[in-house]
C-alpha cells in the first residue's frame, strides 16, 4: 500500500503542487492494473462487511472535482464489488427552493451514513464555498464562515463514531478538454454534456484559485483532504481505492464476539 503523505493537505502540499497527470501507482499492463483493482474492490466489500457487522461506526467518503474528473466514474469501479446495501450515494445538485429556504448543510444531514454503513458524496457541501464564491454571491467574511461551519459539522461527525474522507480530483484543464469533447463528439456521450459546462470552464482559474483556499481552511487533523491526480482514471480509481482499505484497516473492524447461547446448537 502506497504512502499518500504528500497528497494530504496539511502536509505541505498545495493543489499547484500535485501533477494531475501523475500515475505513479501503474505498474504492469492494463489488465494487471484492472486486476489490482479488483482485487481492492474486492478487499473493499469484505472491509465493508465487517463494518457492517460490527454496527457502530460509519465511513463517509466525499468526491469533489470539477467537471468531467471522474466522480461517477470513482463509484462504479471502486465500488464494483460492494454490495449496494452496504453503501449509500447521495448526489449534490444545485439546491432547490426548499433547500435554500435552509442553511448550506440542512440537507446534508439527511445523507450522513447510518452506522456500519459507507457514505460517498457525489459532490457535497463543499460546493457552497465553490460556487457561490466565483460568481461572487458571498462575500469574503461568509465565506469564512461557512468555512468555520463546515470544520464544525465535521467535528460533529468524528466525534460521533464517523471517519471522513475528502479526496479532490484533480483534472488538468487540457485533459478536461478532451473529455468535454468527446462528450460532444460522441452521440452516446450527448447526455452528459451540459451548456453549463463550458461556462464553469471559462473560470477554470478563479475555481482552482476556490479550490486551493477552501482545502487549506477545512483540512483537519479528523477530516484530512487528499488531492488525487485524475487525469488517468485508473490512476484515480487506485488511489481512491487504496485510501478507502487503508482507512477501513486503520479502524481496525472487528465482528462482535461470539453469542455463547449459540454454542452447540443445531438447527432442527
Amino acid at each position: 500500500m502506497s504512502s499518500f503523505k504528500k497528497y494530504r493537505v496539511g502536509a505541505k502540499v498545495r493543489l499547484a503542487d500535485v501533477d494531475p497527470g501523475d500515475r505513479h501507482l501503474l505498474n504492469g499492463s492494463d489488465s494487471e492494473q484492472r486486476a489490482q483493482l479488483d482485487e481492492l474492490a474486492q478487499e473493499l466489500d469484505d472491509l465493508q462487511n465487517l463494518l457492517h457487522a460490527e454496527g457502530k461506526r460509519k465511513l463517509l467518503l466525499v468526491l469533489q472535482g470539477m467537471d468531467t474528473s471522474g466522480k461517477d466514474g470513482t463509484v462504479r469501479w471502486v465500488f464494483s464489488r460492494t454490495s449496494p446495501l452496504g453503501v449509500r450515494v447521495a448526489a449534490f445538485k444545485a439546491p432547490s427552493l426548499d433547500e435554500l429556504a435552509h442553511d448550506f448543510l440542512w440537507r446534508c444531514h439527511a445523507v450522513v451514513p447510518r452506522a456500519g454503513e459507507i457514505a460517498v458524496w457525489n459532490r457535497s457541501h463543499y460546493e457552497d464555498v465553490l460556487v457561490p464564491v466565483v460568481e461572487g454571491w458571498i462575500d469574503k467574511a461568509e465565506t469564512q464562515r461557512r468555512y468555520a461551519h463546515i470544520n464544525d459539522f465535521e467535528r460533529l461527525l468524528t466525534e460521533t463514531g464517523t471517519v471522513v474522507l475528502k479526496c479532490m480530483l484533480h483534472i488538468g484543464k487540457d485533459e478536461q478538454r478532451e473529455r468535454l469533447q468527446a462528450r460532444i463528439d460522441e452521440p452516446a456521450k450527448n447526455w452528459k454534456f451540459a451548456m453549463g459546462d463550458l461556462d464553469a470552464r471559462k473560470k477554470w482559474d478563479l475555481y482552482q484559485r476556490a479550490y486551493a483556499r477552501l482545502l487549506d481552511a477545512t483540512s483537519t487533523k479528523n477530516a484530512p483532504w487528499y488531492v488525487v491526480p485524475a487525469d488517468s482514471k485508473t490512476h484515480r480509481n487506485l488511489m481512491i481505492a487504496q485510501l478507502l482499505v487503508k482507512t477501513l484497516k486503520d479502524m481496525k473492524l472487528s465482528t462482535p464476539p461470539a453469542d455463547p447461547a449459540l454454542r452447540g446448537l443445531i438447527v432442527p
